[in-house]
């Protein structure tokens, strides 16, 4: 049954589908950690962009606009976050677990309010499915790609460029320095404070994306906590890739698979249930330091005042 299930051409399209939304919050925390702050509202921003993406697509007709949209608000959330942590040198856990819980409970509120107990309207404009010209006729790759969201192409791109982002050019360089160690990178003549707003909020865009990816790339539609842990889930995935893009983009296809795979084994030999724990089993694996062992970034978590 498992070898079966594994044959599934099915099996690993669900598998990049099911990571884009684990692998764009992962990328984003990547730029927030490397520029030196921890940032764990991933998950509240994720639902931020789900829903304030639904409901620009829905008042304007376009999903493009509600994608924009979306990102915007991811922005404007991480602003506030970087003013609390790094302005204010606020505990940077606690305040992402803070906007968390305030996402989680505004777009709640949010959903009730403005499109009632029934839900957002079906009829919301979703972001297209994209087939790449050619790619039916390659064996393997063809099922994979044949139909995937935009969003899925548009994250692939974007691991790439981030990887040349931090680690070829100048810009990237600067930003992992204050992360490394702020004191010096200040005497060198860099703007610590506004780097590390730079991959915050580069970060909260990213998270923002992968929000929109779920509501109006998977459902078409916004429910309650509909992130379902993908932003702790990506941080896990972050970490397994040793806040790297590419290692972040294989770790979160270990937790798309895993999730995908429960879905196919569903009424099979093997209890779902048990394939579907893995990824949180991962979870705290990570977490703990068992697996996927690495160093972070010197300064990660420790707020920078030159005045000190």
């Amino acid at each position: 049954m498992l070898w079966a299930a594994l044959m599934r051409p099915d099996l690993w399209a669900a598998t990049l589908a099911m990571a884009t939304p684990i692998a764009l919050p992962a990328l984003g925390g990547t730029f927030s950690e490397r520029s030196g702050v921890v940032n764990i509202a991933m998950e509240g921003i994720m639902l931020i962009g789900a829903f304030f993406g639904v409901l620009f697509a829905h008042y304007t007709n376009s999903a493009w606009i509600g994608l924009v949209g979306a990102l915007m608000m991811g922005a404007l959330i991480s602003v506030l976050f970087a003013y609390v942590t790094v302005n204010l040198g606020a505990d940077q856990v606690i305040v992402g677990m803070g906007i968390n819980i305030f996402a989680a409970g505004l777009t709640a509120f949010l959903l009730n309010t403005i499109f009632g107990y029934g839900g957002t309207p079906r009829d919301t404009p979703a972001l297209p499915n994209l087939t790449l010209p050619g790619i039916n006729r390659i064996p393997i790759l063809g099922p994979v790609f044949g139909a995937q969201n935009v969003v899925v192409y548009l994250m692939l791109v974007l691991v790439l460029i981030s990887h040349y982002f931090l680690f070829h050019t100048n810009l990237g360089l600067r930003l992992r320095a204050v992360g490394e160690n702020p004191q010096a990178a200040d005497t060198a003549g860099l703007n610590v404070r506004n780097l590390r707003y730079l991959g915050v909020i580069i970060g909260g865009m990213l998270s923002s994306l992968g929000g929109v990816y779920l509501s109006l790339g998977l459902l078409n539609s916004f429910e309650v906590n509909m992130s379902g842990g993908r932003g702790y889930i990506a941080l896990a995935a972050m970490i397994f890739g040793k806040w790297t893009p590419l290692g972040s983009l294989g770790a979160a296809l270990l937790f798309g698979f895993a999730m995908a795979l429960s879905m196919i084994l569903q009424g099979g030999g093997i209890s779902a249930n048990i394939i579907q724990m893995l990824p949180y089993a991962l979870t705290i694996l990570a977490l703990t330091g068992l697996v996927g062992r690495s160093t972070a970034p010197a300064a990660d978590g420790i707020p920078y005042n030159p005045n000190k």
